[in-house]
């Protein structure tokens, strides 16, 4: 990115990505996580494992299969792609110094990009995964005086040692407990009694510190910000879905979300945006820059407002976020994480641009619901819905109606947008990610619970899926027997 002139306003750091010349991949088993960003950089392509256009998307470039290893986590699709030739014979032909941007990446990743003369435009993997530790984000919260649930962080020897550490830090008896990672409530387990700690113990005991928690009654939200040079710059707070058997068969999982102007009190959004600024002020001390996620616990009987974990990167809900109507009228929040690395001095007002994100005037209405298997089987698919707008019908049915990969194709209430993961000749196996889908409107009622819309969606899409049975002598790939590979 050659220009050293310093950007003074939006309408600069707007034409600056329009005219970019210096090439940009997110590399990730989909494009999912940053749809659309390449209509803001120009130069900014997607390396994609799964191909969920089937060739028609203009700027995802997606290999032929090779032979490696079973994957078991996106670093290893991403470590993957880094060795393909054909990937590689694809970037450089493109010509320029590559930026590199990921979902998950690790130091080999680091390493292969290194030798490959690429950028990785994200802190080091060793920080990154260092801040991403649940019991590391408590303490840095701590420290920026972002307050978590009440808590104790201690190693567990066994189920009488957990009711010690709970009756020592006032926690009660029922509990939640967190190992340091985890993703989607793999790691979060509900404990009231032994039985409870029986079913989990192989996972609690030996796993290092662990994160012991007052259960309490609240809802789950989440809010995106960009640790810059010039400030932390926030985003709006949003729901989100979790442990819906309809959606996923994690207790505790997430499984999407809505942005609404008036998801929770005005009170509460204050609250976690003031709380999101000062997390990202504490991360730039610790030497972290760029987009991070925080999820909020939001207690309903005493509204008090509880950091519930960190995500130091692009997540799920980034394409929410990246796509809401105040990131049309300004910039996407990730346009401000590539102005970070990209070298170009800048000068903008980030206490402004924070207050007019927080206006509810320029949020619109959106939920996205992220479709998994939940049955406990495992078959090969045959047949899966399109990418594309699809429509439902006055008696619930749901059927395809174009090809699009802009969400904002979805005229009304009665279309949806869904983007496929899973392929014919896929696996389908418990926790299996299907695909998502993205409507206008709301995903829950004001109880929090599915609409009977919701249901209906989720219904029709899943009717699309169909597969069939395993040969009885066919092997099933490790990772799908721990039911434990995601791509989201």
């Amino acid at each position: 990115m050659p220009s050293r002139t310093k950007l003074k306003n939006i309408s600069e750091i707007r034409r600056y990505f329009h005219r970019n010349q210096e090439p940009v991949y997110f590399i990730s088993a989909t494009n999912f996580n940053l749809l659309q960003i390449d209509e803001w950089c120009k130069n900014f392509k997607y390396i994609s494992y799964i191909d969920c256009y089937d060739g028609r998307h203009p700027n995802v470039f997606c290999p032929s299969e090779q032979p490696h290893a079973e994957f078991t986590s996106i670093e290893d699709i991403n470590n993957y792609l880094l060795q393909h030739k054909e990937v590689i014979d694809f970037i450089e032909s493109r010509g320029g110094k590559p930026k590199l941007v990921f979902l998950m990446f690790d130091e080999k990743t680091e390493q292969l990009a290194k030798e490959l003369g690429w950028e990785v435009w994200f802190p080091k993997a060793a920080l990154r995964t260092k801040v991403d530790n649940k019991i590391e984000t408590v303490r840095i919260g701590n420290k920026a005086g972002v307050p978590s649930v009440p808590n104790t962080l201690s190693e567990v020897e066994n189920w009488d040692h957990v009711t010690q550490l709970a009756k020592s830090a006032g926690l009660g008896s029922d509990l939640v407990l967190q190992s340091a990672f985890g993703d989607s409530g793999h790691t979060t387990f509900f404990i009231k009694s032994a039985a409870d700690f029986r079913k989990h113990e192989h996972e609690i005991v030996g796993q290092g510190e662990i994160k012991i928690m007052k259960r309490i009654d609240c809802r789950g939200s989440a809010i995106e910000a960009c640790v810059t040079k010039k400030g932390t710059i926030v985003g709006p707070l949003m729901t989100e879905l979790v442990g819906f058997n309809e959606l996923t068969p994690y207790r505790g999982g997430w499984c999407g979300n809505e942005i609404f102007a008036n998801a929770f009190s005005k009170k509460a959004r204050e609250q976690a945006r003031t709380y999101t600024f000062q997390f990202g002020e504490q991360l730039r001390k610790e030497g972290y820059r760029g987009y991070f996620e925080l999820d909020f616990l939001i207690d309903q009987k005493s509204k008090n407002i509880y950091l519930g974990e960190l995500n130091p990167r692009i997540t799920g809900v980034s394409s929410m976020t990246n796509h809401a109507a105040f990131a049309h009228a300004d910039a996407p929040l990730f346009l401000f994480h590539l102005l970070e690395f990209c070298g170009v001095p800048f000068d903008i007002d980030i206490a402004g641009l924070n207050d007019r994100w927080a206006d509810p005037q320029n949020i619109d209405s959106w939920c996205q619901m992220v479709v998994k298997h939940t049955e406990d089987s495992i078959d090969i698919l045959t047949e899966c819905p399109e990418t594309g707008i699809w429509r439902m019908e006055a008696d619930g049915s749901v059927h395809y109606s174009r090809f699009d990969y802009h969400r904002r194709a979805v005229e009304s209430e009665a279309e949806a947008f869904f983007l496929r993961i899973q392929r014919p000749g896929d696996y389908r196996y418990e926790g299996a990610d299907l695909g998502i889908l993205v409507t206008r409107g709301r995903a829950m009622d004001n109880k929090f619970q599915l609409t009977e819309r919701s249901r209906q969606w989720i219904d029709g899409i899943r009717s699309h899926f169909k597969g069939r049975p395993l040969a009885a002598a066919a092997p099933v790939p490790a990772q799908l027997e721990n039911h434990q590979f995601k791509i989201l």
